[in-house]
């Protein structure tokens, strides 16, 4: 039933990728890692692009792999995407606490040091809605990304650093969706297989 993608099928929006953008990925993309996901793009430049999904957590916690933080609250840890899979990397919003943040976009940040964090963390600091950790990462060598963009596999958008700190489920990528306008609604409530319906 081939149809569902044609009937539901919506041009991309024509906002071009850059650095802070985030992707929505269409309904249909039926990839463990992408689908109903959330990718902040970290980089974005000729060579290639980097993100993170925002939006699917994983059932680890930071806590089990670092000395210090085994009694603390569980910091929980998200999938950022299938490559260097056995990689944590974090952002942030504390740039003022962690030296050697790289920037991405007016307050978020990616990676910086993270002894300093994590003595900021051991000190009783909170750092919910401060704070998001990736087991790997999503990457687009030259020229894919923007294929896929016109495959209409992605809308790019943005969100502010609030919202993607504190991003998570299929409800984020809903919310993502709407407010791009009512064109995307029939995506909103389409099934995952619209096979089983």
């Amino acid at each position: 039933m081939a149809v569902y993608n044609n009937i539901f099928k919506i041009k991309h929006n024509n906002l071009l990728p850059d650095k802070g953008s985030i992707l929505i990925s269409e309904p249909f993309l039926q990839d463990a890692y992408f689908q109903r996901s959330v990718v902040l793009l970290v980089e974005h430049n000729t060579n290639g692009s980097m993100g993170f999904v925002l939006n699917k957590k994983t059932n680890l916690i930071v806590n089990d792999f670092f000395s210090g933080l085994e009694d603390l609250s569980g910091i929980p840890i998200y999938l950022g995407g299938p490559i260097s899979f056995n990689r944590l990397f974090f952002i942030h919003t504390l740039e003022e606490i962690i030296p050697d943040s790289v920037k991405i976009t007016d307050g978020l940040y990616f990676d910086g040091d993270f002894d300093a964090l994590k003595q900021y963390i051991i000190a009783g600091n909170s750092i919910k809605g401060k704070v998001k950790f990736f087991l790997g990462y999503s990457g687009w060598t030259k020229g894919q990304l923007g294929f896929e963009i016109k495959e209409d596999s992605w809308m790019v958008s943005q969100s502010a650093a609030n919202n993607i700190m504190l991003a998570e489920g299929e409800l984020f990528w809903k919310r993502s969706l709407e407010v791009l306008g009512n064109q995307y609604k029939a995506w909103l409530n389409f099934p995952k297989d619209p096979h089983l319906n």
